[in-house]
């Protein structure tokens, strides 16, 4: 048991898919999963375990931002023994090649975040997507015809950001095609920690036109992308 989440260990599957919204945690284990047992709700960030066509898997949702995500990704796989960690989440696009309602298989992420300077000093740790779930990913996605691209994602410290528009620009010219909050301290804690990660993620809005999917169209986008992360583990 751990202090944020209060579950037996034999409640938690070795696989847990990671929303930072603890209500799309609820959302995907009720529309998904078979056999669903609530394991955590401490502070109201909720996990379930379920089976997925027979496959048996954990979601848990872990709060914004990479403070907040490392809490959970550390105590799933130190105190629960997780092995495979992919985040499901939303972020803004900054690329012409990345569309509203597309998803993003992040196979690297760019940061502003002291975390990792905070860890390893002067070496500059570049993090990664697990290849054989990055590949898969992207097997899947043109196998379903999904609007999809394979690129960097940039994830930062700050959602109001008041350099916000200079660091765009900065991750424009290094092709970076999106902005989120998590996926660098998941690649990161995964390659410390000796597991496979992924990050999946939905396109909600564009900071290149100002363009949202309006709330109600959302889940339905997100559905998508839980389907792809699904068939990606377990296809």
């Amino acid at each position: 048991m751990s202090i944020h989440i209060v579950a037996d260990p034999a409640n938690i599957a070795p696989t847990v898919l990671l929303p930072g919204d603890p209500l799309r945690a609820r959302h995907i284990a009720q529309t998904y999963l078979t056999d669903v047992i609530q394991y955590n709700e401490i502070r109201g960030m909720f996990g379930f375990t379920g089976y997925w066509q027979g496959n048996r898997v954990s979601v848990q949702g872990t709060g914004m931002g990479m403070p907040s995500f490392s809490i959970y990704a550390h105590e799933l796989v130190d105190s629960y023994h997780a092995k495979r960690l992919v985040r499901v989440g939303t972020c803004g696009t900054m690329s012409e090649q990345l569309h509203l309602r597309d998803i993003l298989i992040a196979q690297a992420a760019d940061s502003d975040s002291g975390m990792n300077e905070n860890r390893f000093g002067p070496y500059h740790f570049a993090p990664t997507a697990s290849f054989s779930l990055l590949y898969k990913a992207y097997e899947q996605a043109k196998a379903k015809g999904l609007g999809f691209a394979v690129g960097n994602v940039f994830t930062s410290d700050q959602f109001y950001d008041l350099k916000g528009d200079k660091k765009k620009q900065i991750a424009q010219s290094v092709g970076t095609m999106a902005v989120d909050m998590e996926t660098c301290e998941l690649y990161t804690l995964a390659h410390l920690k000796k597991i496979e990660s992924l990050t999946l993620l939905t396109v909600s809005d564009s900071l290149l036109s100002g363009e949202q999917v309006p709330p109600k169209q959302r889940q339905d986008s997100f559905n998508a992308m839980v389907e792809l992360a699904l068939a990606t583990l377990f296809g």
